[in-house]
């Protein structure tokens, strides 16, 4: 199954327009240290970003629908 570029496009702005609703929800801190993220520290904050941005997108869907 091939998504076509245009579905591509539409998904990628849809990404950008919420990152910072998704950064702000996940809530990670910065790292301040000059030490790199551990492999499995990386994961795990990937992790909080994908279940941040769905519940981003599921927010300003609802956001829409009720306005």
């Amino acid at each position: 199954m091939s998504v076509d570029e245009e579905t591509l496009k539409r998904r990628y702005r849809e990404f950008i327009d919420l990152l910072p609703l998704t950064t702000a929800i996940a809530g990670l801190p910065v790292n301040t240290t000059p030490r790199s993220f551990t492999q499995e520290q990386m994961e795990a904050r990937a992790q909080v970003l994908v279940s941040a941005f769905k519940l981003a997108r599921q927010c300003v869907r609802e956001a829409i629908k009720n306005a």
